[in-house]
């Protein structure tokens, strides 16, 4: 079992940046690929970011170039440098976590935290 916790979400202006983290339990952090995931209200749970456990890493296109995911082992941890902040990126952004899957398809992570919001201002 894993268990996920994002933080580092709040209200910020275009053009600025925010650093998200998703901490999980576990021994065998290692071992999972990370994903992040975005819900704007009233739209579908959109893929972001996802990094294997050897560290490849993919983004969707509308990030691509202003985020980056990354992972500390011996930390536990997972983050999502988000620069260049646009408001179309307000939604609430979540983190999941697969020990056999590497991909950008919701439904094939097993373990997801409870979000962290991000909102954009013009």
């Amino acid at each position: 079992q894993v268990q996920l916790v994002e933080s580092g979400g709040g209200v910020v202006q275009a053009g600025t940046s925010l650093r998200l983290s998703c901490a999980a339990s576990g021994r065998t952090f290692s071992r999972y690929a990370m994903a992040w995931f975005r819900q704007a209200p009233d739209k579908e749970r959109d893929f972001v970011a996802v990094i294997s456990s050897n560290n490849s890493t993919f983004y969707a296109d509308s990030v691509r170039g202003r985020f980056t995911i990354s992972r500390d082992n011996a930390k536990n941890t997972m983050y999502l440098q988000v620069n260049s902040l646009k408001p179309e990126d307000t939604a609430v952004y979540y983190c999941a976590a697969d020990r056999h899957y590497y991909g950008r398809s919701s439904s094939q992570y097993n373990y997801w935290g409870q979000g962290t919001q991000v909102t954009v201002s013009s």
